[in-house]
């Protein structure tokens, strides 16, 4: 199986908790696992602009219509696109011939009318760079031991242009290993580096929430059996993966918890010493790592928060 290197960690920010949302289960399995994490969007995803070369000189027609990078490309002449390819087939048959296209942005569908212009090759195009699908490595926060869901991530996976949750068509996890870390500092982020088996999936995605992604694991694995409850200040830990599959409990102080849109939500430090002298603290990748207070489970970690 080819192993796909990448880096893990799709978001980063300051570090919060969540609560697992939508579980039913008296009692969950604890996560930590690391995963391949991959997501293809409902729609075509603007991430830039190029030239097209013509004898008119270079031009950039989708810029000069004024797309955006961010835009979610969803239609073209009444044409539904989901995949880049769709795009491409679909400017193809214009030949040259001006479209009008649909793009979600901020929440809203906007319509702007571009015409292709040829390359030197043959090639009718829109001069922008496409993207149909975001992939890293992220941690399992909790398995329901019975029906096999699970939760993972504790934040919505994004477009990193435009920071607007993903549409979700399909997605899968995937087998992954931690393979190095680049410790945080103050001022910047650190970041787990992970190598994930593309195509072997273990499992579904089949949400893509502001709580994180769910879906269902193929195989149950083994762990923890423990209760959900109430996170509170004081002693608490996370458990997370550094290395290889190894996963591991780290002790952290909960500073703060307070309530942020009807979610509550807290502030953690990092008072295990091994976890500050390997990694700086909490990184990018460690996102989904279950917090485990009075023997149950009381969030995930989501966001990391940088010092300076």
């Amino acid at each position: 199986m080819r192993k796909k290197k990448i880096a893990a960690g799709l978001l980063c920010a300051l570090v919060f908790v969540m609560m697992p949302c939508g579980v039913w289960a008296e009692e969950l399995l604890v996560g930590g696992q690391a995963v391949g994490i991959e997501i293809s969007s409902d729609g075509v995803i603007v991430s830039g602009f190029s030239m097209v070369e013509t004898d008119a000189g270079a031009v950039s027609p989708a810029e000069e219509a004024g797309f955006r990078p961010g835009d979610l490309i969803v239609e073209i002449n009444g044409e539904t696109i989901r995949t880049a390819e769709d795009l491409i087939a679909a400017v193809a048959r214009l030949g040259g011939n001006e479209a009008s296209v649909a793009v979600q942005r901020g929440g809203e569908t906007v319509r702007l009318r571009v015409r292709p212009a040829l390359s030197p090759g043959g090639q009718w195009l829109l001069g922008m760079w496409l993207r149909d699908g975001v992939s890293g490595v992220g941690t399992i926060t909790f398995i329901e031991p019975e029906s096999g869901l699970y939760g993972a991530l504790g934040h919505s996976v994004n477009d990193e242009s435009s920071g607007q949750s993903v549409p979700l068509r399909e997605g899968r996890i995937c087998a992954a290993e931690i393979v190095g870390v680049s410790p945080g500092t103050p001022g910047t982020p650190g970041e787990l580096s992970g190598s994930s088996e593309s195509g072997a999936s273990i499992g579904s995605v089949e949400k893509n929430t502001a709580a994180g992604i769910f879906g269902h694991i193929a195989v149950i694995p083994g762990g923890r059996l423990l209760q959900t409850g109430q996170i509170h200040t004081g002693a608490a830990s996370i458990v997370s993966t550094l290395s290889g599959h190894e996963t591991r409990e780290y002790a952290v102080e909960v500073d703060r918890v307070y309530t942020d849109g009807g979610h509550t939500r807290a502030l953690l430090t990092v008072t295990d010493a091994s976890l500050v002298s390997g990694a700086g603290g909490i990184v990018q990748g460690m996102s989904g790592s279950p917090i485990i207070q009075d023997g149950s489970i009381v969030g995930a970690v989501t966001h990391v928060s940088v010092t300076t």
